[in-house]
């Protein structure tokens, strides 16, 4: 029994209960980066990991340096270790191991942090107009952010959509296998459908391909557009607009709900959209919509608003 025949194991069992290729890959990559730390000191038998060998690993992940030295980041320490805990919990169940060593592992503490730019209603719209149409592919360009602002969807699921996940008369969109291999239907507004079917009607039968994949927004040549693709060109549109804000598609999730909450909208619905696992991840945003918050100070808060009330001995301290 060896650590990389355990763990060729478990990322086999992760296959067989349907985890995503995503995870399958992530886990092999922080898993394998703690068999090699492993194997280096000589430890290869999963018997021998002790709780103190991997609080070892931990202050290993927080002194280590990448190729630029920037550290490695609070969380990515946190999903090594995650991981880490995973694995060794399965081998306990496997009775590989007598005891979990991974148990009682102590996890750096995640910061709440907000993010770092969210479009005023105006911002955004100004960054949309940068789409330039007398561009080949101007009309998909603009066919896609309008779809980011108006969906909230992730550039992964964006980058996903097929022509028959657009439920136009609806006015909805079919993402499959988001984040944790959920599908949700989610609200598209008229705005982005009208740009969608303008790109559908004048641009797309010239991209697609023959056989046509059915995939929404394609590249030049039909192939399907790329997360990377997708970062580059939204990414060119918000520095065109000059307003020191930056980011590329998450920014167009992080404004759409955003600007929905400060609208009225209950988190609940703006959980569901977005497609969180659980409330605490929306409600980052409560703290983001700000301007709500400063309407019910003033309007409540008897020092919110200067006042001059000369009475008294005030008043003559005036007039002196």
């Amino acid at each position: 029994m060896s650590l990389g025949a355990e763990l060729q194991r478990f990322l086999g069992m992760l296959a067989t209960t349907n985890a995503s290729p995503e995870t399958i890959k992530l886990r092999r990559y922080q898993l394998s980066q703690l068999v090699a730390w492993l194997t280096e000191r000589g430890i290869d038998d999963p018997a021998d990991v002790t709780q103190a060998i991997l609080e070892r690993y931990r202050s290993h992940l927080f002194h280590y340096r990448k190729a630029n030295d920037e550290p490695l980041g609070v969380i990515s320490q946190h999903m090594h270790l995650t991981a880490a805990r995973v694995f060794f919990r399965w081998l306990t169940k496997q009775k590989l191991i007598l005891f979990n060593p991974a148990a009682e592992l102590t996890l750096p503490k995640l910061e709440q942090r907000l993010p770092r730019h969210v479009l005023t209603a105006e911002e955004a719209d100004w960054v949309i107009d940068q789409v330039k149409l007398d561009n080949p592919f101007g009309l998909r360009d603009r066919a896609i952010v309008e779809t980011l602002y108006s969906t909230g969807i992730r550039r992964a699921e964006l980058a996903a959509l097929t022509l028959s996940d657009l439920d136009i008369e609806r006015g909805t969109l079919l993402v499959r296998c988001g984040k944790g291999k959920k599908d949700r239907i989610v609200p598209i507004g008229e705005r982005a459908i009208t740009w969608i079917k303008k790109y559908l009607l004048d641009l797309r039968p010239a991209l697609a391909p023959d056989p046509d994949s059915g995939t929404l927004f394609l590249m030049k040549h039909g192939a399907p557009m790329t997360v990377h693709a997708l970062t580059e060109r939204v990414s060119r549109f918000v520095e065109r607009a000059g307003i020191q804000k930056y980011g590329a598609c998450h920014l167009f999730r992080h404004t759409m709900a955003t600007l929905m909450l400060e609208n009225g909208a209950d988190i609940r619905y703006i959980q569901a959209i977005l497609g969180h696992a659980n409330l605490q991840a929306t409600q980052i945003y409560t703290h983001v919509s700000i301007r709500k918050l400063k309407e019910v100070h003033a309007a409540t808060h008897p020092a919110a608003k200067l006042r001059r009330r000369l009475t008294g001995d005030a008043a003559g301290d005036e007039e002196s």
